[in-house]
């Protein structure tokens, strides 16, 4: 029994680094791509590393519905990817030691992240609706499924249109230089991250469903919480990169910019589900996932229009407080009353 608790473990850990290592690499080689391509800084955090970040969720979703026959996993880890984004914001305001990072960033977040708001609080309302047998379907597909590629669409458009008219300087302000480094070259070394992550990604699925056999713990939980978390290892590098690079608002954006995809997500798993609408399969606690999430976007909405500047005992400000706070809620929810 100890044996297999510590080789489930091992595996998990070892999965995790790969991520971790592969998520650097993405980070460095997506930039140079972006900057000899002439995209900017703003549409690297926005757009670019958002997707590369979720492609762990991508990769971990796309085996749990298809291989691992894991639904909960795969809608666990999507939504609480999109908990653990928004706690990185703690990690950042802790980081950030001149002042709280709401003092620093720039108010267009609160588009992106009302976008976020309208996604995952949809998601939810079909959780819900779900779980009561009322679905409209095409197929095996949700109907849920098209409004969310084409929320997710006007999401990206509006918000990439916003931050090029509001913040034409922020790109060249944070723009690296890499003349040591063609485009063909990072263009493979990035191919070659991102098979590591998507490797990575489908063996996570396989190794949550042994965890909580070995562990006892419900898939809800594990789905939710520990793959989660190793799929966001990515957001977790790349949000500290930033913050010493002093690309708070990139760093932000990827974050927000990983929320909205991380439901995009969701999406692709239905089309992938064929047992029917995932949302539909799926345990209606993660309904509570969802309102965790809006109510810590809500928070972060409150925070950048208020710009609070008090620091308790010079450690984070009252909002990350409040984040962290809905997260342990979540967390202690999900492990009692998981499926």
């Amino acid at each position: 029994m100890l044996n297999d608790v510590l080789s489930v473990w091992l595996q998990f850990g070892v999965a995790v680094l790969l991520i971790g290592f592969a998520g650097v690499k993405l980070t460095r080689y997506g930039d140079v791509i972006a900057e000899q391509t002439g995209m900017g800084g703003t549409w690297v955090g926005l757009i670019l590393l958002a997707t590369v970040t979720s492609l762990p969720e991508l990769s971990t979703g796309v085996s749990a519905v298809t291989f691992a026959n894991a639904p909960n996993i795969a809608v666990g880890d999507a939504l609480g990817s999109c908990v653990f984004n928004l706690v990185l914001l703690v990690v950042l305001d802790f980081l950030h030691r001149q002042e709280s990072i709401y003092k620093r960033v720039h108010q267009g977040h609160i588009l992106s992240a009302a976008f976020a708001v309208v996604l995952i609080g949809f998601a939810g309302f079909n959780i819900l609706l779900g779980d009561r047998g009322d679905h409209l379907a095409i197929g095996h597909v949700g109907l849920y499924t098209p409004v969310i590629v084409v929320i997710y669409a006007l999401a990206v458009r509006s918000v990439f249109v916003y931050e090029r008219k509001q913040r034409a300087g922020f790109t060249g302000a944070v723009a690296k230089h890499y003349p040591d480094i063609t485009l063909r070259q990072a263009g493979l070394r990035y191919a070659g991250a991102s098979l590591i992550v998507l490797g990575a990604g489908i063996w996570l699925p396989f190794i949550g469903v042994e965890l909580a056999e070995t562990m006892g713990w419900h898939k809800t939980f594990v789905g939710t919480l520990l793959i989660a978390f190793a799929t966001s290892v990515p957001e977790l590098v790349i949000t500290i990169a930033a913050l010493r690079l002093g690309a708070l608002d990139m760093a932000i954006g990827n974050l927000l910019g990983s929320n909205l995809f991380d439901i995009l997500i969701i999406a692709m798993d239905d089309v992938l589900f064929t047992a029917g609408p995932i949302l539909s399969h799926v345990s209606p606690l993660h309904a509570i996932t969802t309102l965790s999430a809006m109510v810590m976007t809500g928070i972060f909405i409150i925070g950048l229009l208020y710009r609070p500047a008090t620091r308790l005992l010079k450690t984070v400000g009252w909002i990350s407080l409040f984040l962290f706070s809905v997260y342990l809620l979540n967390s202690y929810v999900l492990y009692l009353h998981g499926e």
